[in-house]
């Protein structure tokens, strides 16, 4: 999910952009420094929980952060027909389910989503929701027997808050598969479950969390507990979809997957036009504004028409059904994704109201990000298309469904603004989307991976600018003021909402630019893609990825983990004298935050010459508070200043310039 940034909440992040920097190369580190006045050790590591470590023991894990021999994920089969019905704001709909048991664990019960009852009358939620009485189940059956909800033995189902629990007759052995079909139905919330699906007016909707899903049952914590409260976001698992939805004529569909009937539904010319767009490196006018003054859908026997939709391999489907929206489409190129030496392309979606304006652009926005990301991860887009919806009164920012992603109309924002939101959401389909973490807690390794991810984008569309310097600011603004808690403290659980918002997003982007600072560019990259690749399709855990990164780079990183991640310590580096005399000059730098991170030394003499040193993170490992460069004679020193490329977030720069 992406916020809507003002001004007014962390310190002016919307005007982020500034300076581009120099190339991010690790120095080498210097030896020689001297140190003193020891404090305690910041070099703990971060010890996983008890569950991670059997997961390892077992096999399902390592400790290299890759998946183990013994590794298995389940796996999901959907058949699903739904029929929205606009006037009544209302869908209905049934559900089909082959559950495939992969795990070496009998199961007694079956865990269900039902997402909607986050806006039912008894849901525990961290923020208010509109009541719609959440969803209403129709008949649930197991293999075929409907089970009821009111026995106390034998087959049965109850429903607790955002999750339905089936006990079926049989257990579900290792290797053996379960077949659930579930009826139900729901009032369609105007911006539901936190502003992430709804009704825009009489004439669009978007879908999402729209039926009944399986949780997830890992390797490491069994069938996730923790429901829905509105804030911290989803945990799925990969499987197939055929759905079917059913629209009155006039309705245009998109969603998740290939439609696989367009002959069926959509105008002749519409098909045609979306046809070429297929092909083309312009943006195409699929349905334009005069296009809809006339049919765009075929007409039917009946009032209504059938969408079929098939997807595989993907966590969830979403769907958007409107009948007042332009459609604009472009290709986007995603590298050689099926290893046959060839460009491939995938099309690039954007269906919006004409009253936003700003959408016009929308499409070739997207068609960069796409390629940007599909080359930044070194893993080309997998699907036949990546569709933005607008829909101002649902939804401010931004949400991520695969293949398809909700936005505002950011009429109030900028042109950066709309770019950025679409980087972020398209850049979610590499990661919840390809790389299924579990949001619900630990949201920063799919918002703040993405917010990385997003500036870098950002500044490729815009040469020239450098948009983590944002990212920092908003950081360190809510750091000084003591509020934050670390950023591996569960999602639905930090102190405030704005204490969410820095440990989910822009904490852990600056993070990620800092540990690209420790490590260089190039093997950050190397380490970043390498842990995208190991976990597609798979479900990595935070133990998961600093393991990987550590193995890719050759690097222990038990400190940097530690200071970012478990700890809300902060980086305050000063320089605490330059004394000169007949030997060199003797530089003091003291570490006045508990965070330890190398010291980057920019040193300027008289006669022009500008000297660049490191010192390690080591001096600081061992609790020293101060490190001292002795530097050779020659002409005098006029300058000495900490970082002056930013690259590590310093919550106090006026102490890192000495002037002489």
């Amino acid at each position: 999910m992406h916020l809507l940034r003002t001004t007014t909440l962390f310190g002016g992040l919307a005007l982020a952009a500034g300076c581009a920097t120099a190339p991010r190369q690790a120095p080498e580190p210097l030896p020689g420094t001297r140190t003193e006045q020891r404090a305690a050790p910041p070099t703990d590591s971060i010890a996983p929980p008890a569950d991670f470590a059997r997961a390892v023991a077992r096999g399902t894990r390592t400790a290299t952060g890759e998946p183990g021999p013994r590794y298995w994920q389940q796996w999901a089969s959907y058949a699903i027909d739904a029929r929205v019905l606009p006037a009544a704001k209302r869908l209905e709909g049934m559900v089909r389910i082959a559950y495939f048991n992969r795990s070496p664990d009998t199961l007694a019960s079956l865990h269900v989503d039902l997402t909607q009852n986050v806006h039912g009358p008894d849901a525990i939620r961290n923020e208010p929701m509109e009541q719609t009485g959440g969803i209403t189940l129709g008949r649930v059956a197991v293999n075929g027997r409907a089970v009821p909800d009111d026995a106390s033995t034998g087959a049965r189902y109850q429903v607790v808050g955002t999750r339905l629990v089936v006990i079926p007759a049989m257990r579900v052995l290792p290797g053996d598969s379960v077949t659930l079909s579930i009826g139900f139905g729901f009032e369609i919330p105007q911006a539901g479950a936190g502003g992430r699906m709804g009704y825009d007016g009489d004439d669009l909707f978007f879908l999402a969390y729209w039926y009944p899903r399986m949780a997830v049952y890992d390797d490491v914590v069994g069938w996730h507990p923790d429901p829905f409260r509105g804030t911290a976001e989803f945990y799925h698992g990969f499987g197939r979809y055929e759905y079917t939805v059913e629209v009155p004529e006039g309705w245009v569909v998109v969603g998740t997957g290939e439609l696989a009937n367009e002959r069926e539904v959509l105008a002749p010319a519409v098909r045609e036009r979306l046809a070429q767009a297929a092909a083309s490196d312009t943006v195409v006018a699929v349905i334009s504004e005069a296009d809809l003054r006339g049919p765009v859908t075929v007409q039917g026997p009946g009032t209504t028409l059938r969408w079929r939709f098939r997807a595989d391999s993907v966590r969830d489907v979403a769907f958007s059904a409107t009948r007042a929206s332009v459609w604009d489409a472009v290709r986007a190129s995603v590298g050689d994704r099926d290893g046959d030496g060839d460009e491939d392309f995938t099309r690039v979606d954007a269906i919006y109201r004409p009253t936003a304006t700003r959408w016009r652009e929308s499409a070739r926005y997207g068609r960069h990000a796409i390629t940007f990301l599909s080359r930044w991860h070194a893993l080309p887009y997998p699907w036949p298309h990546m569709t933005s919806v607008e829909a101002r009164q649902i939804i401010g920012g931004g949400m991520e469904y695969p293949m398809m992603t909700l936005i505002g109309d950011y009429a109030a924002s900028t042109d950066t603004g709309l770019y950025g939101v679409t980087a972020h959401e398209f850049a979610h389909m590499w990661v919840p989307l390809l790389v299924s973490t579990d949001e619900r807690r630990y949201s920063w390794m799919d918002e703040g991976m993405t917010e990385f991810v997003e500036q870098l984008a950002k500044e490729d569309f815009y040469p020239g600018t450098n948009f983590i310097r944002g990212e920092q600011d908003a950081y360190i603004g809510f750091a000084l003021t003591g509020g934050e808690g670390p950023i591996l403290r569960w999602s639905d659980f930090h102190y405030s909402p704005n204490a969410y918002t820095i440990a989910s997003y822009y904490k852990p982007a600056s993070a990620l630019a800092a540990l690209r600072g420790v490590l260089g560019e190039p093997t950050f990259e190397r380490a970043y893609r390498a842990f995208v690749n190991t976990w597609k399709y798979r479900h990595p855990y935070p133990w998961d990825f600093f393991n990987s990164i550590e193995r890719v780079s050759g690097r222990e990183l038990d400190w940097f983990w530690r200071a970012w991640y478990a700890e809300t310590w902060t980086l305050d580096q000063a320089i605490e004298s330059v004394t000169a005399g007949d030997d060199g000059t003797r530089i003091v730098v003291a570490n006045r935050g508990r965070a330890p991170m190398p010291v980057r030394l920019a040193i300027t003499r008289e006669d022009g010459e500008v000297i660049r040193r490191e010192i390690p993170a080591d001096v600081w490992l061992t609790g020293d508070r101060t490190t001292t460069l002795d530097l050779p004679a020659g002409a005098a020193v006029t300058r000495v200043e900490i970082d002056p490329e930013r690259v590590f977030p310093d919550v106090r720069r006026d102490n890192n310039v000495w002037r002489r």
